[in-house]
């Protein structure tokens, strides 16, 4: 039984036995909320507005926060991992979940959605289906400044040169307790960057939860291309746009974003 009033993680195991860390809060129906690079579960600042009528889990990905990670990475390892954890949640809650992914966590969370039907609703905000890796020479300023032990430095690269992200949404993230946890991350990030990731058209036709897609209206290129692959991949999917946000408009906007999130789930 998970226990949603302890500051303790609980556990679940990915087929390949990876121990995956589990944050929970709250009461009500379950809400798994999967995160994206650079960050672990402390990087969410919605869920004090999500806890008041739900169960909020929310996931440490494998190498990073309180999970351990697998001896051979691979997107689809990860994608094993969300599976099992909506499972683990589901199992618990005797119901299915809603599931909601940031960026990587929602390309994984899509992913995972079409290889089971535990899932209720499902929200993914700006999902990274990115069919080509990022170019060579950004992945390389990543990993020597990883090498080097500049952690910080790797995190501000991915954020600047890849996300596109303004100094001043930089400088609300610095600002936050979990940017400790943030750069902690860095040393995953040259293995996420250097993979296409893809969305099959047949596991994205298999989701069977109503979806909806959040995008900031100021996101980079390739995040809306994404936004249209996910749109028109998806059978039951509705898009959202918040004028004037980027990547990251649960952290500058947290109430807002929660609204959002909140009113679809509630449907």
């Amino acid at each position: 039984m998970v226990q949603t009033s302890s500051s303790d993680p609980w556990y679940v195991t990915s087929p390949d036995g990876t121990r995956l860390a589990v944050w929970s809060t709250g009461s009500g129906p379950p809400l798994l909320l999967v995160h994206g690079s650079m960050s672990d579960h402390r990087r969410w600042r919605i869920t004090e507005y999500l806890s008041d009528d739900r169960t909020v889990h929310a996931m440490d990905r494998r190498g990073r926060g309180g999970s351990s990670d697998g001896p051979d990475w691979a997107p689809e390892r990860e994608v094993e991992d969300v599976v099992a954890v909506v499972e683990a949640v589901v199992a618990d809650a005797g119901h299915p979940t809603d599931v909601l992914g940031h960026s990587f966590g929602g390309y994984l969370s899509v992913r995972a959605a079409g290889r089971t039907a535990q899932v209720r609703r499902l929200v993914l905000y700006e999902p990274a289906v990115v069919p080509h890796p990022q170019p060579p020479e950004v992945v390389a300023r990543v990993q020597a400044a990883v090498d080097a032990g500049r952690y910080e430095e790797a995190v501000e690269v991915m954020m600047r040169d890849v996300l596109h992200m303004p100094e001043a949404e930089l400088a609300v993230l610095r600002e936050q307790p979990s940017w400790p946890a943030r750069v902690a991350t860095a040393p995953t990030l040259p293995r996420e960057e250097s993979v296409p990731l893809l969305l099959d058209p047949a596991e994205a036709a298999a989701v069977t939860a109503p979806t909806l897609l959040i995008r900031g209206g100021d996101s980079p290129e390739f995040l809306q291309d994404a936004i249209r692959t996910v749109a028109g991949s998806v059978p039951d999917c509705r898009v959202v746009t918040l004028e004037g946000q980027q990547h990251v408009a649960d952290q500058t906007d947290p109430e807002g974003f929660a609204t959002v999130v909140r009113e679809f789930l509630r449907g």
